[in-house]
């Protein structure tokens, strides 16, 4: 199951979508969790001022864990987007959440891929 959104913040791009690691059939009952999250990570996106002057841009693959009420448990950069800059600030994003409203059932992780585009 896949989320998708995007939105213009200063200049910057952000893509993302969240890959549970549950069945279809269960991430069909709660789309409203999916849009949630997303919602989350939108509002605590941030492009680093010094990554915009240095012209950084990449995508960061994060995998998040959490327990069974939504909080974080653990961050895991799965895929580096080339400046630790970037990498840096995809963790800072998922710490600041540091909750996500309670999964639903047998979803534990997700795979969040954060875009960084100056336009």
């Amino acid at each position: 199951m896949l989320v998708k959104f995007a939105r213009k913040m200063t200049g910057a791009l952000i893509a993302a979508a969240i890959v549970a690691g549950a069945s279809a059939p269960a991430m069909a009952q709660d789309a409203g969790w999916q849009r949630q999250v997303a919602k989350l990570i939108s509002d605590n996106f941030s492009y680093p001022r010094s990554a915009q002057v240095r012209g950084e841009e990449g995508t960061a693959k994060v995998k998040v864990s959490m327990d069974t009420s939504g909080r974080i448990t653990g961050v895991q950069l799965v895929e580096p987007t080339g400046s630790d800059i970037l990498n840096r600030e995809a963790e800072k994003i998922m710490q600041k959440i540091g909750n996500f409203p309670p999964p639903p059932a047998g979803v534990n992780s997700l795979v969040i891929p954060i875009t960084w585009k100056l336009s």
